[in-house]
């Protein structure tokens, strides 16, 4: 049969190819909680390459290996790249670590926690100290504002 009509990790009986998880460029700034959560995550995918691999009885898992091997690259370089700050007690500018509230031109007021890139998430309040919204603010004290897309806010709380 021809080489063509194989699986790759059939020909050379390795783990599946995937593509490495993109590195950002950007300085990798964690807060306390986000160090913690690499550490959780980088355990987890040594774990997962443990048990992709097999324990003898079964034959490796070929494609969960590679994507086990793939994560535990990234969080390896993720967890080896970071760099822990802790926000100052009681800021009067938004910084990382920190969180602020900002009311926007249609009336909305949020708030956001600036955090390192791999601990953001919006939907629980968290944004990365590289988003636009977080390079805009940093710097700001209350009753400053400053322009986030088409608009403008003003920023309410620091905390």
């Amino acid at each position: 049969m021809s080489v063509a009509f194989t699986k790759e990790n059939e020909r050379d009986g390795g783990e599946a190819e995937l593509p490495d998880r993109p590195i950002s460029p950007h300085p990798n700034f964690v807060t306390a909680e986000g160090l913690a959560a690499l550490d959780a995550a980088l355990a987890a995918a040594r774990a997962a390459v443990v048990a992709a691999q097999g324990n003898g009885e079964a034959p490796p898992d070929d494609t969960a290996l590679a994507r086990a091997s793939r994560d535990l690259r990234y969080y390896s370089a993720r967890r080896n790249s970071a760099q822990l700050v802790v926000p100052p007690a009681g800021a009067d500018t938004v910084g990382f670590g920190g969180s602020v509230t900002f009311d926007r031109e249609d009336g909305r007021r949020q708030t956001f926690r600036i955090v390192g890139e791999d601990e953001a998430d919006p939907s629980k309040g968290t944004i990365s100290h590289v988003s636009p919204i977080a390079r805009a603010l940093m710097g700001k004290q209350v009753g400053e504002t400053a322009i986030v897309g088409a608009g403008e806010v003003e920023v309410i709380a620091i905390g």
